[in-house]
């Protein structure tokens, strides 16, 4: 019987841990996870292993992986211990977000989304497709959790609301706040940060507007010593609970640090488009308009083009000579058993 993988023991472990916090209690988990995607190559596993203090290059993640981090609360303290899992390959594995996250362990669990801001063209269709099909998953175990466990329900969906700011109570009627903690980091900054000063304009007010509309903290992120020990903060917050920075940065000449419920939609603005232009946009929602404001300034590319590689048997990366080769002989067997196969039940047809 084949052993189970690194990734497969820790996803039954974090189920286990998830489990034992007791039927209808909204007690706080004491392990919590963080969850990254985002897009492919735009930094993810080097923010964790900066985050895990490890000096190692970063490898390509194929699939879904999976560590962890441990740190020291004091003499004779047990350590805090924080799960990390990242999901590979950009869009293109998204069935893989409902393997570590269930209504078992919903609670545990922080989303970091990561997006490469050296490329605009494909930055809102990754972000759209992660974020809906990661939120769809979220309201499904927030569904199903409140079937065994209601306090505990009812309690992630007060805690998300309280971080809306009080003063700019119309902002609740336009938003649709993740139920678990979310923060979207644009990488690559210092790539960014030479495009052109209106360019920037877009991709900063749009990134607010849907950093907001989901409740989410939004910040930028580079090779900087200093911006990656902000980032690790902030993920150190997630994963261990330490008390979150109030500090806020809105300039888009600077690295954006806002975190969650200290934007609004009033000093967001409305998106980057002239007044005459905006009543010729026909939308059905403020995230539509904010996709098509986007859209014509950053047409997506082609389907074809953002289409990922679906079977990392066949991605390049991962190529091997003598596996390749052996993957190459095994398919056409397979295809010449199909054809004897189809000539089989042909004769048996004639012949009856």
């Amino acid at each position: 019987m084949p052993s189970e993988t690194l990734w497969e023991i820790a996803k039954a472990e974090v189920e286990k841990r998830g489990s034992s916090g007791g039927e209808g209690d909204g007690v706080e988990i004491g392990e919590k996870s963080v969850f990254f995607i985002g897009s492919k190559n735009g930094g993810k596993t080097t923010i964790i292993l900066r985050c895990l203090d490890r000096d190692e290059p970063p490898k390509p993640t194929l699939a879904l992986e999976y560590t962890y981090g441990r740190r020291t609360k004091g003499h004779n303290i047990p350590k805090d211990i924080a799960h990390f899992w990242e999901l590979g390959g950009g869009t293109s594995l998204l069935d893989l977000i409902s393997i570590p996250i269930t209504s078992d362990t919903l609670r545990t669990f922080s989303i970091v989304l990561v997006l490469d801001l050296s490329k605009p063209n494909d930055l809102w269709p990754t972000m759209e497709n992660l974020l809906q099909a990661m939120k769809s998953h979220v309201d499904k175990m927030i569904m199903k959790l409140g079937k065994t466990n209601s306090k505990a329900a009812s309690e992630m969906r007060q805690r998300i609301w309280s971080n809306m700011q009080k003063d700019h109570p119309q902002d609740r009627e336009l938003v649709d706040p993740f139920l678990i903690p979310l923060v979207i980091i644009g990488s690559k900054y210092d790539i960014f940060q030479d495009f052109d000063s209106e360019k920037r304009k877009v991709i900063c007010k749009t990134l607010r507007f849907v950093a907001h509309y989901y409740g989410a903290s939004l910040m930028f992120t580079s090779k900087s010593e200093a911006l990656l020990l902000k980032i690790r903060g902030v993920i150190n917050q997630l994963a261990f609970g330490i008390d979150r920075s109030k500090s806020i940065c809105v300039d888009q000449n600077k690295p954006l640090f806002i975190t969650a419920g200290l934007d609004s939609l009033s000093q967001i603005g409305s998106p980057p488009v002239p007044d005459n232009d905006i009543g010729k946009l026909h939308a059905h929602s403020p995230m539509e308009l904010w996709k098509k404001v986007y859209e014509r300034v950053f047409p997506p590319k082609s389907i074809n083009t953002l289409k990922d590689t679906k079977d990392p048997a066949r991605d390049p990366q991962y190529a091997e000579r003598e596996v390749d080769e052996m993957r190459m002989q095994k398919d056409q067997e397979l295809e010449q058993y199909k054809r004897s196969s189809c000539k089989s039940w042909k004769q048996i047809e004639l012949d009856s």
